[in-house]
This record gives structure tokens, sequence and C-alpha cells, in this order.
């Protein structure tokens, strides 16, 4: 059983702020925000008149400290583990309370606001802050209702975030100061001892990816998308590194949006209002739409600056890699203003492979979607973290497990079923990592190449090229491609030592093999099937 999710509110934000001694600022607008934030030494404007903050102690997301109520609305539903970790009803609701006598006397910024591009599967939120800047976050991030929208006043999920709140891991049963806690039920995100923002956004994308598959057979996907001048949409999916903002961002195309959508049953809409984008090491020549979206009044988090001015260091990782830039998504110049579009006609899974096996760009049948997509597969290079000295596999079910309540075979039937529904639907594994040995010894794909193939498979130059069966994964592998070298289509070629090849293949392959063993009691027997395991044995 899931509740519904169109009725109001159980904790009315209004009957709580209007019994609250605070002064409170309701729906201010961008400017407003940053002089506040200035007013309040909180902040300062960079050259191209960026708000710049700093997030704290935080600097990301704290996965381990993210909490579900389990209850009769989730107890028999939630994918309980590791990632999903459950709390009871009676500590969320000490903390509530705890919560409400601490923010009695402080300055409170509320935003009426929504996730859900599509009207149809609308979700109201008010956002409850206690800096300006957190507020603008929700902004910029959060889809803006117009002033004279009726269901303005509509309030459905409250978030409620106050960083200088500290819990008491002894008596809340958390793990440490800081929390996100997520109730179905009263339909709150509570969020304490940590600023950093994007636990608001990745809140509200848990809580869709809850109720949108339950509820209304939508599939919600964090992924980009971009549509064509006929209309024709394409998702792009991967994890940090493997490009997935920079091939979205076409000046040709339309971006839908960058990060989280949902693919209804006559639609891909997007959920947000903006984008929140990585800028360490950003720089025009290489992603020119993101760096002319860094004006007024876009929020910097965390970054540097050149010695004795005002003039961002994108270089600077000295406070986190993690540096952030959140903007309205009217910011792109080609963004779409109805963040909605047709069935996806093209969808690319991108991989930045550093082990060198897997193929530039692949075409995959809908099976092999299913388990790709449920493998979510990217690799790790020497040097990102302390400790890795060669490449390591990195494994995120649907692309974004993390933010995953159900079990992740319930997304990935979903994508089948979608899949099935409209066979028209393209799908591409595209590997934007090394070729011509692993890290190390080979080279990293151009991005000109991938760009070049990315475009044939949209533009339908693919379609009818002959293809040549990967040995070990199964995948198609088009033998030629407009406007990339034939030789590097076939990544086995461009090994000097082919044996050498073979060899990392079949590594590489185990390793799929082992992640996918976890979810083989509730996988289909067509995911199962697709198993680079099984491939080897036909």
């Amino acid at each position: 059983m899931i509740m519904e999710t169109k009725h109001p509110n159980p904790f009315r934000a209004d009957y709580f702020l209007a019994a609250a001694s605070s002064t409170i600022y309701l729906n201010q607008d961008a400017n407003t925000l940053v002089q506040q934030t200035l007013d309040r030494g909180q902040g300062k404007l960079s050259d191209t008149g960026a708000l710049c903050i700093q997030t704290g102690k935080f600097t990301g997301r704290s996965p381990k400290d993210r909490f579900i109520v389990r209850d009769k609305f989730t107890e028999n539903t939630v994918d309980w583990g590791e990632i999903n970790i459950p709390i009871a009803p009676e500590i969320f609701d000490n903390l509530l309370e705890k919560m409400e006598a601490f923010i009695q006397d402080k300055e409170l910024w509320v935003r009426h606001c929504y996730a859900g591009a599509n009207p149809s599967y609308r979700l109201h939120v008010t956002v409850i802050n206690t800096t300006p800047w957190a507020n603008l976050f929700c902004h910029h991030l959060f889809l803006r209702p117009a002033v004279d929208d009726p269901e303005n006043d509509q309030q459905e999920w409250t978030i409620l975030q106050v960083p200088e709140f500290l819990a008491n891991p002894a008596i809340d049963q958390t793990r440490q100061e800081n929390f996100t806690m997520i109730n179905f039920s009263k339909k709150m995100i509570l969020i304490g001892g940590s600023a950093y923002t994007g636990e608001m956004k990745k809140g509200i994308f848990s809580v869709l990816n809850f109720i949108l598959p339950h509820q209304y057979n939508v599939l919600p996907m964090h992924c980009s998308a971009n549509e064509g001048e006929q209309g024709d949409v394409a998702l792009f999916f991967g994890l940090s590194g493997t490009g997935k903002t920079t091939l979205s961002a076409d000046v040709n195309r339309k971006l839908i949006g960058d990060d989280e959508h949902g693919w209804a049953d006559d639609s891909v809409f997007n959920f947000e209002g903006g984008c929140y984008a990585k800028c360490i090491d950003l720089h025009p020549d290489k992603e020119p739409q993101i760096y002319a979206a860094i004006k007024h009044p876009t929020l910097l988090e965390n970054v540097g600056f050149f010695s004795g001015t005002n003039k961002v260091d994108f270089s600077d990782a000295g406070i986190t890699e993690n540096t952030r830039a959140a903007y309205p998504i009217d910011h792109i110049k080609n963004a779409k203003e109805y963040a909605v579009g047709n069935i996806p006609k093209n969808i690319f899974f991108l991989t930045c492979d550093a082990f060198g096996v897997l193929p530039p760009i692949a075409k995959l049948t809908k099976v092999q979607a299913m388990y790709h997509f449920l493998s979510g597969y990217t690799a790790k290079v020497a040097g990102t973290e302390v400790g890795v000295r060669e490449p390591q596999s990195t494994f995120s079910a649907c692309f974004g497990r993390v933010f995953l309540p159900l079990h992740p075979t319930r997304y990935a039937e979903l994508l089948g079923k979608k899949l099935d529904a409209y066979p028209e639907v393209n799908v591409w594994l595209v590997n934007t990592g090394w070729t011509g040995g692993a890290y190390g010894i080979g080279k990293r794909i151009s991005l000109h190449h991938t760009r070049a193939m990315v475009q044939a498979a949209i533009q339908g130059h693919l379609t009818d090229q002959p293809y040549t069966r990967h040995p070990h994964f199964g995948v198609l592998m088009p033998k030629t491609c407009p406007g990339v070298p034939v030789e590097i289509l076939n990544p086995r070629n461009t090994w000097k030592n082919k044996e050498a090849y073979d060899k990392q293949a079949e590594t590489l392959a185990k390793l799929f093999v082992q992640h996918s063993e976890q979810y083989q009691a509730e996988a289909s027997q067509e995911i199962r099937n697709a198993s680079p395991g099984l491939i080897q044995k036909v």
C-alpha cells in the first residue's frame, strides 16, 4: 500500500509558520536573496556577479546519514539496507519537535515551489531554510510557479533545512550529528547538521523515485535530456566524469534538463527548474554553455579565487573538488522553456571505461539495455582518490543507486516495459574512457570523436551500418561511423597486444557478473540472460 500524493500535507507548513515568532521571508526574488546574503556577510560576489558561498563542514552529500522512516507506507515497499537506512517514526517525531523549537527565534526563508514540469505529475514543495542563499538554491533548482498560478498555495511536501541544528546520536539514533530524514507519511524531509544544498535536491529526487513508479508508471531517471529541431529527444545517463553534462549540452539542440527526468506514457519531463553543475576545472573552451551561465544570480559553492581578486579560480580544489554552480535553466541559451519533450528516440548510457575494453559506441538490445541500466558501470582512474593506483570498476544501479528507495530491478523492469511499448527507441552504450590499452597505457577517446558518434546515432546514420558483435559483452559495434576512424570502432583493434585485450575483457566481464549477482534473486530471466558470463558460454 502507498499513500496518494495529491492531498494536503499532514504537516501544514503555513500553520507552523503562523505560530512561529521568527521573521519570515516568503518567496523572495533572487536579487533580494543575493542582497540578504551579502548583508549578513555570508557570501561575496564574483567578477561575473555570481554569489559565492561556502557550505562549511559538508561539501557533498552524506549518503550514510540519510534515513527513511519505516512505517506502514514503506515497510514492505522500500529496499531496506545500506542505501535506505530505516529510522523509527518516533525518532523522526522527536527530532521534528526539537527542530521546531530550535528555529522559533530565527530568521526563516520560505519558498513554495514544485518538482515536475509535466503538470500531471507535479509535486508541490514548501522549503524552509535558515539562510537566504539556501533558499536561493531552491529558487534556482526547483520549478517556480507563476505568480497567478492557482496552485501556488498548495502544500504537499515540506523540506525543513536547519544546518545549525545538530542531532545527538546517542538519543536520536543517528550515525553522527548531521542527518537527512524522509518521512513518506508526513511528507517531510528533515535536514540538520549540513549546509550542503544538494541534500534538498536529492531528497526530493528520492521521493519522486518512490512515488512515480508506484502510482503513475513513470520511470524516474538520473539523466540529462535534450531535443532536436524535429522534436526528437535524447537521454544521457552516466556517473560522474563520464561526460553526461558535456555531451547533452549541444548548441544545436534544446536542453530539457541536465540531471533528473521522468518518462511517462506520453512524454519525458524535467523534474527541476535549474542546473547544479560541477565546476572544478571549468573552462570556456570545453564547456562554454556552463561557463557562460555563471553570472548573476548564479550560486557558486566552495570555489576559490585568484589571489587578491573576486575572479573565480575554477582549478582551485582547496575546499573541495566538488565545487558547484546552481543556476536557473534559462541561463542556458538554448534551454527549452517548457521542459517537456516527446518519448525519447535515442538513449545513451555513458561509461568512462579505464580498462580500455568497451567500444566507443555500441547498440544495445532491450535486454542488454536493462542489464547495463541495472549495472550503471564506469571506472575510477589512478589519482582520483587516495589509494587508487590502477583502474577500479564502479557500479551504481540505474546510474543513481543511492537515490533509489525501491529495489533497483523495479526500475530496470520498468525501463524494459517502456522499450517494449516503444520499440523504435534506440539504446546506445558509449565509452568516453580509454582505447588502445588501459589507463596508463592507452589514451582517452577523443571528445571530438565521441561527439561525432553521438551525432551520427541521433541523426540516424548508424541505423543501416553493418555491425560486429562484441565477443564478451554481445553488444553491436558499428563497422563504420561518419567522421570517426574505422580502426577505433572495435576496441580490440586498437590494442597492440590482442591477447592482453582478451584477458582484460574477460576480467571486466567477470566484474560485471560479480556485481549483478546481488540482483539475481529479483531480476527477471531476460535480464540474467544478458550477463557477459552467459554470452561467453554461447
